[in-house]
């Protein structure tokens, strides 16, 4: 996802400095004209806009605060950007511990799969500062064509929570659903052919249907990642008395999925849960 957003700003005519452990994640940004940092703080003393895309909450914890972390080099008016997904509270407290130094926080997470972010098509939820938001607008306008501004710091992980929870969902129903229906006899690439275009139809049924018919469950941020989004939902529903029962539902396929060992692959691997406790295989018939 970062490197195809990285492409998308390069491309644009903004100035890009670049930095990744691996050197060999920014070397085609490196050929399109970008300039490589050596470390945090050489991008530091460059930007005055400085955009994350990063694993999960522990890498950008480290970036942000760890030793000659982006607040240990911070100059004040700077404006960092959190495109990962991470949770609401520990996007509240980074802006408010960053402000202090006059430095600025805005969590905007995306959504759009890969190819999106090559395009610059990508769907950007932003939480923090309207002044902050305004300023960087035209840059993540570059990365998105949907960008909202959701309010005060955390409100963009918390749509962001909303939004993954609804796609799992759909994943899990998927993996129930077209289960049975081979179970029941139908031909399973003909049912996704026909939900693909009926009421059923949902993205998470379309992208991962297609790959779970093809065998392929590797292609997609690995469940044991994403799995934090449930976790996130339910705290809050728990903080809420919130009854959650179609979420809850999903929670236990995933929690199932975890269990077999399947959290290295994709949210489609969840098929495989059902595969083994109604015994049949949902896959092209040959």
């Amino acid at each position: 996802m970062g490197k195809g957003m990285a492409l998308s700003i390069a491309s644009s005519g903004f100035p890009l400095w670049v930095h990744d452990l691996r050197a060999e994640a920014t070397s085609e940004l490196v050929e399109r004209g970008a300039r490589p940092a050596e470390n945090l703080s050489d991008l530091s003393a460059h930007c005055n806009w400085i955009v994350l895309s990063l694993p999960d909450q522990s890498v950008v914890e480290a970036v942000l605060f760890g030793d000659a972390g982006l607040a240990a080099v911070g100059r004040e008016g700077q404006v960092i950007v959190d495109c990962g997904t991470t949770h609401p509270d520990f996007s509240r407290e980074a802006a408010a511990r960053l402000r202090e130094q006059g430095v600025s926080f805005l969590d905007a997470p995306v959504t759009g799969m890969e190819t999106r972010a090559a395009a610059g098509t990508l769907t950007i939820m932003v939480g923090g500062e309207a002044a902050a938001y305004e300023e960087v607008q035209p840059l993540l306008d570059v990365m998105g064509d949907v960008v909202v501004h959701m309010g005060s710091p955390g409100n963009g992980q918390l749509t962001k929570m909303t939004n993954n929870v609804l796609y799992n969902i759909s994943c899990a129903a998927m993996a129930e659903m077209l289960t049975l229906a081979v179970k029941l006899g139908l031909d399973a690439d003909k049912v996704r052919r026909v939900v693909g275009s009926g009421s059923g139809q949902s993205f998470g049924f379309d992208y991962f249907s297609e790959r779970v018919l093809r065998g392929e469950f590797t292609q997609g941020y690995p469940m044991a990642s994403a799995f934090k989004d449930m976790v996130a939902v339910m705290e809050r529903a728990n903080q809420q008395q919130a009854p959650l029962p179609v979420a809850s539902g999903a929670m236990q396929t995933y929690r199932m999925a975890l269990a077999k060992g399947l959290g290295e692959e994709a949210k489609g691997a969840m098929i495989k849960v059902w595969e083994d406790l109604l015994d049949v295989e949902v896959r092209l018939e040959e």
